[in-house]
């Protein structure tokens, strides 16, 4: 194994005979402090720890990066995985290469409440070092492709983790940053993990079908090269399959099978300069037809990630579609490497404006849209902002503003200024008035109209915004400007969302039960909690969620605490009865009862009986000792009960409850019947119960369709048997087909 990491090594040498002496030996340096480190760690496919940085640098040093980022790459894991510390690697190598490292590492010392928190901060803290210096992503978009080829020797719950973060971040952020050829080694290889009978049939297909599509390919491509070689013009054409990912997308969203997708070629053209695109254009379209709508320039109107192509999509004589790219070699390059390139062809944007705002406003924009949003929500919304397809709409003065495809009016305005969307009053496209919730397309002249005296913007744009910085921008504005309606608003539906769990205000704002509940939704107050939910900044479903936990808990305890008091008092009574004679021993055996039912173990208890199925004597019972409200008594058969008693955490709540035989309480049983809707109906209900001598709490009869009628009764009896003897003479009232005891 040393010998091959020591030939590894030396074949990384060899890809920088660009750089200098001493480049190469600091290069060397850091190898050799990261192998000393890494000493003893393995990797889980068993070889030496130390391979996967080396092949981190390997993939650093082929996008052309310079010596610091190799280092770091070498590095990466030095301060997270040992005790390499940040201080050290500055001093023995330097603050640029130290700091590259820090930002490429995980914050994994942090306890977090969620996996989308953790990596919501993880993120923010790449984003905000890539902000500095966008190497950081570049090294860390490295370290992902490695792991993502080495995800096998993963559990299958860790390799659908890493698969699923790399396609929904990752992939997409090589994608923003124009890296193609890392974003579809990355989509292709976490489809296999995600979907592998999907993967595989397109793998085998595509396998299946290879000489066919490299016949088609060779030939169009012949075409098009003696087309242009005739025409003068110098150029380098070659054809591809889409990769694995790309068709999968198309057959998941389009819902068709590997036979019905013909579009699966794209060819290339590679010229000197701009002009000779367009004039290759001009050839492509006369040997083939065009499809219309399938035409983009991408030179005229370069995407953010700074790609550039002319995209046309073209009919052959065989009638099979396929894809033509026009590009010059200077754009080749930025579209396979991105923003790596600028280090490897020194054309086009300077070093210096790698970093600069103007570049990467996009990162500064997603660390001011995580500003008081719930880590799911930005996760989520991150998706949408960087990686969607996008729109290319223009302003009055022919700037380009991209936006996420489904843009809106709101979005363009907020994608100006804050204060622009803030005093929004309306909006022309192509100098016609348009609805706010209208989409944007591409190539649309979009003008904002604004007013001093606009209200501000309204609750309901948030749902018609398709971009997280709107949104954002939104949510601050409310957070700012409406304080006391978003603490009415905020409580209204965190309200509406315990009611939604069967749990009171009122539960919840006692002095001993309110500081948990605090602490559990990370507030200080529930005025603070009730504002937040209002302008959007926590979600009222999540905390009224974890509000129940924290109930769910305190209920454990008072539980437990119970139990424990329970099993000492029936060691007391054991303790007594051993100590008397049998006649005191049988009076000391006397159960007490209350509301007519004896709870084994406890001599006084408040009892309630369970709404969701209301017993009666005569019922099968068990009792489920509840927080404040003392034992709540369900039938046997009750579906709450059975599924209570299975849950492992709920076990040792549940207990034996009897029904007192001496006791002359009555109880409450509701009975639904349905028949035919017809006039006497409801009085010859009301006359079987009087002849029964049953007193009816509540009667209700309500129409239904197709000439059905449907009363509710909730009537009042001391057994089982009660109810089943008028309900057997309910069911003989003419025109009646159904009689059900429900829930009450």
């Amino acid at each position: 194994m040393e010998d091959k990491l020591d030939v590894r090594f030396q074949e990384l040498e060899d890809k920088l005979k660009n750089m200098t002496e001493e480049d190469r030996a600091h290069i060397r340096d850091a190898y050799q402090y990261a192998r000393v480190h890494h000493e003893g760690q393995l990797r889980k496919d068993g070889s030496p720890y130390i391979t996967h940085p080396l092949e981190v640098a390997h993939l650093v040093a082929e996008l052309g990066l310079d010596a610091d980022s190799i280092m770091a790459a070498l590095l990466h894991d030095t301060i997270e995985d040992t005790d390499a510390t940040h201080e050290e690697v500055a001093h023995r190598f330097s603050p640029t290469v130290a700091d590259l490292v820090e930002g490429v590492t995980k914050l994994t010392k942090v306890k977090y409440t969620s996996t989308e928190e953790k990596q919501m901060e993880n993120l923010r803290k790449m984003l905000m070092a890539m902000a500095k210096d966008v190497r950081v992503i570049l090294i860390k978009i490295c370290d992902r492709v490695h792991n993502i080829r080495t995800l096998e020797y993963q559990s299958e719950r860790k390799q659908r983790e890493k698969a699923l973060e790399t396609l929904e971040i990752y992939a997409p952020i090589a994608h923003r940053l124009g890296m193609q050829r890392m974003k579809w080694e990355m989509e292709d290889r976490s489809l296999k993990f995600l979907d592998p009978v999907a993967y595989q049939e397109i793998d085998e297909e595509l396998t299946r079908q290879a000489q066919a599509h490299a016949a088609f390919m060779e030939r169009i491509q012949k075409e098009i090269q003696d087309r242009l070689e005739k025409e003068g013009i110098k150029c380098t054409v070659y054809g591809r399959v889409k990769h694995i990912y790309s068709i999968y997308r198309k057959m998941y969203a389009q819902n068709k099978t590997m036979s019905e997708i013909f579009d699966l070629y794209a060819f290339r053209v590679i010229v000197d300069d701009i002009p000779t695109c367009y004039s290759v254009l001009g050839c492509i379209h006369d040997m083939y037809k065009a499809v219309l709508g399938r035409f983009k320039d991408y030179i005229g109107t370069p995407k953010p990630n700074m790609y550039q192509s002319l995209h046309t999509t073209v009919i052959g004589s065989e009638g099979i579609p396929f894809e033509v790219q026009i590009r010059t070699w200077e754009m080749h390059h930025m579209a396979e490497y991105g923003v790596a390139a600028h280090w490897k062809y020194k054309q086009g944007l300077s070093q210096k404006q790698l970093g600069t705002e103007e570049t990467f406003a996009w990162v500064r924009r997603l660390l001011e849209n995580q500003q008081d949003t719930e880590a799911e929500e930005y996760i989520r919304n991150l998706k949408v902002d960087l990686f969607a397809d996008e729109v290319f709409v223009f302003t009055p003065n022919a700037d380009v503003i991209n936006l996420p495809a489904g843009a809106t009016p709101i979005d363009f305005a907020y994608a100006i200024h804050s204060a622009v969307g803030n005093s929004m009053t309306g909006a022309k496209v192509n100098g016609r008035i348009v609805g706010f919730d209208y989409q944007l397309k591409s190539g649309e002249i979009v003008e904002v109209i604004t007013s001093k005296n606009a209200k501000g913007p309204s609750r309901d744009w948030m749902k018609l915004a398709k971009s997280n910085q709107a949104r954002s921008k939104i949510r601050q504005w409310f957070k700012r400007e409406k304080r006391e309606e978003n603490v009415a608003t905020g409580r209204s539906m965190f309200e509406g969302e315990l009611k939604r769990l069967g749990i009171t205000i009122a539960m919840i704002s006692t002095d001993e039960m309110l500081p948990h509940i605090l602490e559990k939704v990370r507030f200080a107050s529930l005025e603070e909690m009730y504002a937040a939910i209002g302008y959007g900044g926590a979600s009222a479903q999540k905390c009224a969620n974890r509000t129940r936990e924290e109930l769910v808990h305190q209920d454990r305890q008072q539980a437990e605490k119970i139990a424990a008091e329970r099993a000492a008092q029936e060691a007391a009574e054991q303790a007594a009865r051993a100590k008397v004679d049998s006649g005191v021993a049988k009076s000391g055996n006397q159960k007490h009862s209350v509301s007519g039912v004896i709870v084994s173990g406890m001599t006084e208890c408040m009892v309630k009986f369970a709404k969701c199925c209301t017993p009666v004597p005569g019922d099968e019972i068990v009792g489920f000792i509840t927080r404040g409200y003392g034992v709540s008594v369900h039938r046997a058969d009750c579906p709450n009960a059975v599924t209570g008693q299975s849950r492992p955490e709920e076990k040792g709540r549940w207990i034996k409850v009897s029904w007192d035989a001496g006791s002359l309480n009555t109880y409450k049983a509701t009975v639904e019947l349905i028949g035919k809707d017809r006039t006497g109906l409801a009085m010859d209900v009301a006359t079987i119960l009087a002849s029964a001598k049953i007193n009816a709490l509540s009667f209700t009869a309500n129409a239904l369709p197709d000439g059905y009628a449907k009363i509710s009764l909730v009537i009042e009896v001391r057994t089982q048997s009660e109810v089943t003897t008028i309900m057997n003479k309910l069911n003989q009232i003419k025109g009646v087909y159904q009689v059900a005891r429900v829930s009450g």
